[in-house]
């Protein structure tokens, strides 16, 4: 089972830190190459650099009040729902299709209510 992982390329895992500003603050972010690869994926797909999609997720999470002690680790966890979400089809496979064409809420209230009834679930 684990040969699919520990076989992967070891690139994927090695840390890269890439400087940017956000507000005029220069700031280094420490990430490990795949997950700057799924970031470029996500920026591309609304035109974004990758760059200013980390200034854009880091303005939209403090505007909704997140706590962004780690911010790298939001990141990640970014990077993998949007591949779990690609998964289940709320993100259509095909690249040309933006993210910010997608209905997000309509996204937000199936998961609610899907987490919602697993949790039912699971108490029985």
């Amino acid at each position: 089972m684990c040969q699919l992982f520990i076989g992967s390329d070891p690139a994927m895992w090695e840390c890269e830190t890439r400087s940017l500003r956000i507000d005029g603050m220069v700031t280094s972010i420490r990430l490990e190459s795949f997950f700057w690869q799924v970031l470029e994926q996500i920026a591309k797909r609304d035109g974004f650099a990758v760059t200013q999609l980390i200034s854009k997720l880091y303005h939209e999470a403090e505007d909704a009040d997140h706590n962004l002690g780690n911010f790298t680790s939001f990141l990640r966890v970014c990077c993998g729902r949007f591949l779990a979400l690609q998964l289940t089809g709320d993100i259509p496979q095909n690249p040309s299709i933006p993210i910010r064409s997608l209905n997000a809420e309509r996204i937000l209230d199936r998961e609610r209510n899907g987490w919602a009834e697993e949790r039912l679930r699971l108490v029985k």
